[in-house]
């Protein structure tokens, strides 16, 4: 299945052992966007024709696991090898020897990775969100259900086909719910316990679909109608399979201990109201990334490409004007 982004042209792509639905747009050194999770290349749609106005060859891929790329069966073919091996493979199908990468939520994971992994094949990242974080001390579902317990949403989503029935249920409403507006730290919480107290158990997804809505819509029917008939069609697995590998992937690394990124300039953009990637955990970058910008956006909620791309925008093409261009 394939959507239109204006101002873009897609493709579909081999880059090995995935297919990759790929949307482009402009001419000019190459940066890729990688969306997160549940997201398609749509997320960037506001991004990609900017990045491409300011000069760059803008290009953002269904990742893995969702919209018109491969969804393969195995839990274990979601791991970061395969997600950044597909990276490079794009690259080496459309013949590109150094990417700037920007990635959102999950995407920024991967993003962080890349110069770690490949550093040839990296000349800058942006994290939009996600930050740079070092190898954490134990595996990292441990670390989550040590600290938040078990109905967290990253250790709810460990169990086989729990998460993937519960999230394709009512589709509609997913997105409806989760894609808002920022709203303070303080409603956040205050309707969080009031929802756990309501539903002991149950997850902060379940939570969020059947709580009060918070905070403005940001899809407006025909947006939401995009998220809505591509995960209808593919389901959630592939994404989900995403979190399923996190403990793996940390115990394919242990030569990441204590890691730095040095050697490409970063761009890290933050959001003051974002519930899950708090700008918090951001504050120890400057210690660990050599080359690297920080912003803040006030009010900003976790979604930051669909609520703020004006400034979003000025801020990536600032940067990537100045430093790759």
């Amino acid at each position: 299945m394939s959507y239109a982004i204006a101002g873009t042209t897609q493709r579909q792509l081999d880059v090995g052992d995935a297919s990759l639905s790929v949307y482009e747009a402009g001419e000019g050194p190459a940066v890729v966007f990688c969306h997160g999770f549940p997201e398609l290349a749509y997320s960037w749609r506001h991004q990609l024709t900017a990045v491409a106005a300011a000069g760059f060859w803008a290009i953002a891929p269904d990742q893995r696991g969702y919209g018109g790329s491969s969804r393969p069966d195995a839990v274990t073919d979601y791991d970061m090898v395969h997600l950044t091996g597909d990276l490079v493979g794009l690259l080496d199908v459309l013949d590109i020897e150094r990417a700037v990468f920007v990635g959102h939520d999950w995407g920024g994971l991967i993003t962080w990775q890349m110069p770690l992994l490949h550093p040839d094949r990296v000349a800058g990242v942006i994290g939009v969100n996600t930050p740079f974080l070092p190898r954490p001390p134990m595996p990292p579902i441990e670390l989550f259900r040590s600290l938040v317990g078990e109905d967290h949403y990253i250790v709810w989503f460990q169990q086989p086909g729990v998460a993937d029935q519960v999230l394709a249920r009512d589709v509609p409403n997913l997105f409806a719910s989760m894609m808002r507006s920022g709203v303070s730290p303080e409603a956040v919480a205050q309707a969080g316990a009031a929802m756990a107290k309501a539903e002991p158990g149950t997850s902060s997804f379940e939570r969020l679909m059947g709580g009060p809505k918070m905070g403005d819509a940001l899809l407006g029917p025909e947006d939401l109608a995009v998220y809505v008939d591509a995960f209808t069609e593919t389901g959630f697995t592939g994404g989900i399979n995403w979190y399923r590998n996190m403990d793996r992937n940390w115990e394919a690394t242990p030569e990441l201990d204590g890691a730095r990124i040095d050697a490409v300039p970063c761009l890290m953009v933050t959001a003051e109201w974002d519930p899950v990637l708090v700008p918090a955990l951001a504050a120890g970058m400057p210690d660990v990334v050599g080359d690297l910008e920080m912003y803040e956006l006030p009010q900003c909620g976790h979604w930051t490409p669909a609520e703020y791309p004006n400034e979003l925008n000025s801020i990536i093409t600032d940067w990537l004007t100045r430093r790759i261009a």
